[in-house]
């Protein structure tokens, strides 16, 4: 694998309210589109003055469109709300379908988490359509995640399962002022009438003991069918980050193997099917200064060889994790990130897209795009 090509999607500073550009999604349309959406905002913790992005490349990232905000705000059961990030998915028959988390406003004034419960804002799933390569979009619509009736952020696309199912993939989280332990759990809903209902899930990480928070899953679907899913995984106990987590379905997302630990460090990107039949896994190594690497796996996901990696950003910024002593340290030290969230995608001719946020400063993040050749 080597990197073929780079560049700047959106750079940090055009305007003050854009200052800080983080959550970035990939996707790449049928007729070769690259859609890169982004949460942009004046400040990485900012809740108010957030609003996805979303520009586009015809020429495999030289250049990108003017930014646009296709999603305008919507209420939620009477309250106010914004958008806080998008992720895009290429249906069948040219359709694009967005996925788009809503943030709760009523009080402008409360921060996105909650240091003395643990909880966060009221946090909604909203789908939009494009039939236009990404041009003009539908009005979101609400998605029902019934059975579940807490805060639900998104942690990533749509996926289109190889039966044609649709899968919405979110996490759980508590409500905002709630004094109950959290117990994490990460979610698959399921959708077999193209995303109109969402009738059935499957619990795709979640300890009974509350030991180890199986947390930004990133589920990708392979070229033989099945899926993979990774996990950036927290000891809640030690207040301490193991090394990536995967376990894998045969069956379309509804049955799961056990989990296990693939000994690579760090956070993960979802995984991608490259066509010599290797799996490419992208992920931020925080061991020592924040690093985006890749790897390849020539078994399923299983083992991940040390010498099959190579960097696609080196390091920005000094080391940027702290020791912590709890739930509290873990969301203040991801607050002052400055580096992470790479996302993939598989481009017409076989290679493979990786775009992601970094800068010098954790309010100060530009997103970046690498094209590997593998």
């Amino acid at each position: 694998m080597t990197v073929a090509s780079r560049g700047i999607v959106y750079e940090s500073g055009k305007r003050p309210e854009r200052r800080s550009c983080a959550f970035p999604a990939i996707c790449v349309s049928p007729s070769g589109r690259w859609l890169c959406a982004f949460r942009a905002a004046p400040t990485k913790s900012a809740v108010t003055g957030q609003h996805p992005l979303l520009t586009w490349s015809d020429d495999q990232g030289h250049s990108w469109s003017e930014p646009a905000a296709p999603f305008s705000p919507v209420e939620v059961e009477g309250r106010p709300g914004n958008f806080r990030a998008a992720s895009i998915t290429a249906l069948a028959g040219g359709t694009m379908i967005a996925v788009v988390c809503w943030v709760d406003q009523s009080d402008p004034s409360l921060p996105f988490y909650n240091p003395e419960t643990e909880g966060l804002l009221d946090t909604r799933i909203f789908l939009s359509r494009s039939v236009d390569d990404g041009v003009t979009w539908s009005a979101p619509t609400l998605v029902d995640t019934s059975p579940f009736k807490v805060p639900t952020p998104l942690t990533g696309p749509i996926l289109r399962l190889r039966n044609e199912d649709l899968a919405c993939q979110f996490e759980l989280n508590k409500p905002y002022r709630d004094p109950s332990v959290w117990r994490h759990s990460s979610v698959l809903l399921f959708s077999m009438d193209k995303g109109r209902s969402w009738p059935e899930h499957v619990i795709t990480s979640n300890d009974p003991a509350n030991h180890v928070f199986y947390w930004d899953q990133r589920p990708g679907v392979l070229a033989d069918g099945r899926v993979l899913d990774l996990f950036w995984t927290y000891d809640n106990r030690e207040a301490i980050y193991l090394n990536i987590h995967a376990r894998v379905s045969a069956d379309h997302g509804r049955s799961w193997s056990e989990m296990w630990d693939t000994l690579v460090p760090g956070q993960p990107a979802a995984p991608v099917s490259l066509p010599d039949s290797r799996i490419a896994l992208v992920y931020v190594d925080r061991i020592g200064p924040p690093t985006i690497k890749m790897r390849a796996s020539e078994d399923g996901g299983r083992t991940w060889p040390e010498a099959s990696e190579i960097v696609l950003q080196a390091a920005l910024v000094p080391p940027q994790s702290v020791l912590k002593s709890g739930m509290n340290d873990a969301w203040s030290e991801m607050s002052k990130l400055s580096v992470g969230l790479p996302v993939t995608a598989l481009t017409r001719d076989g290679e493979v897209v990786v775009v992601y946020y970094a800068g010098p400063h954790f309010d100060e993040t530009s997103i970046h795009w690498v094209r590997v050749r593998a």
